[in-house]
């Protein structure tokens, strides 16, 4: 199985932020994306995982491989961390729950509603449902928010022994995981070239 994006254009509102970016991520390979704040890094990561569409190019992966990971951690406050992961488990068909709880050493918290979590600890659980979705593909925008060094630590663990079952992650942080085996692509270079003033159309996407 093979991740390989090709000449990738991608919008945000309307205006567009990349143009042709392309590369190949294979079983066992994490791929972090670099640039400053507001490039499109977000935006590249919804396109690639399916959550909207590109202006051009194309992604040689369907998103039934993938699993995302934004901003927001997806857990219900109502309900446990063991019955959060066990929501997800069933809705990816899998029995990875206990496998996700000892990746990000959530055992201690297992029957505490997860509206009572720190912060911290809320980013883990929300992390955690990568484990428990069996994709091969981890699409992961800034994962570490909110967590502390012994967390980062912790996920970084996770994605390497994600990577060495032959996985896949694609990752946009600002933070140094460890993983020096990554590769790190620079979005700068990609950034869409802003509309010529008569391009009277182009001015108003």
């Amino acid at each position: 199985m093979e991740l390989t994006v090709t000449d990738l254009a991608v919008a945000r509102g309307g205006v567009p932020v990349l143009e042709g970016v392309s590369f190949t991520l294979s079983g066992g390979e994490a791929l972090v994306l670099r640039g400053p704040n507001g490039i499109g890094k977000t935006t590249l990561l919804r396109t690639v995982a399916g959550l909207q569409p590109p202006l051009a190019g194309h992604v040689g992966l369907d998103r039934e491989a993938m699993a995302y990971a934004g901003h927001a951690d997806g857990i219900k406050a109502t309900l446990s961390v063991r019955e959060n992961l066990t929501f997800w488990a069933d809705v990816f068909a899998t029995d990875r729950v206990g496998e996700a709880l000892a990746a990000f050493e959530l055992e201690p918290l297992a029957d505490r509603f997860a509206g009572n979590l720190s912060a911290g600890q809320k980013r883990r659980l929300g992390l955690a449902r990568m484990v428990v979705t069996g994709r091969p593909v981890w699409v992961l925008d800034e994962p570490t928010v909110s967590l502390d060094v012994d967390a980062v630590a912790m996920f970084a663990r996770a994605v390497r022994a994600h990577l060495g079952g032959g996985g896949m992650a694609l990752l946009a942080t600002h933070i140094d995981l460890g993983l020096d085996e990554a590769r790190v692509l620079n979005l700068a270079p990609f950034r869409a070239r802003a509309p010529e003033p008569d391009d009277f159309d182009g001015a108003f996407l």
